[in-house]
């Protein structure tokens, strides 16, 4: 149990890792792209050219600030031991699929099952933290049972 807890943390950070990359590349790119930009004769151009890669960076370096804050929470989350109570870096196994109470990095595969990884602030997240086994509750119509926490 500890063992799927460990890699199922491990696809989390590798998640937003991936996403700290590709925007860490995307602001390099704008920067080389505003750094190319050659003031020609046409001084509109030039200085709207700036202003867009001025603008591609922000949108990507708010995107580097949202992945390093999922990865300070990640960083939070205990990936041992056994829990009784659904909290962050619980399993939740229920009649209606197993999730891992981290970040929001949608479904993962481990070994072939698929798990979903939500937020405990999330609204499933927040109907599932507290909960033990055998506890139910409904979002949006649909009917959970909590089977097992680890």
């Amino acid at each position: 149990m500890s063992s799927i807890k460990k890699q199922l943390h491990q696809l989390c950070i590798a998640y937003v890792q991936e996403r700290m990359n590709a925007a860490q590349q995307a602001i390099n790119e704008a920067q080389q792209s505003s750094n190319d930009d050659t003031k020609s004769s046409a001084g509109d151009k030039y200085e709207t050219g700036r202003e867009m890669a001025q603008q591609e960076t922000n949108r990507n370096l708010t995107q580097l600030n949202e992945a390093n804050k999922l990865m300070v929470a990640l960083n939070q989350i205990s990936t041992s031991g056994q829990q009784s109570i659904a909290d962050a870096g619980s399993v939740v196994i229920t009649n209606n699929g197993k999730f891992y109470l981290s970040i929001s990095a949608g479904a993962l595969s481990l070994d072939g099952d698929p798990y979903f990884a939500i937020s405990p602030g999330s609204p499933i997240g927040l109907k599932m933290k507290g909960s033990k086994a055998g506890d139910e509750f409904s979002l949006n119509g649909k009917g959970y049972k909590v089977l097992e926490i680890w």
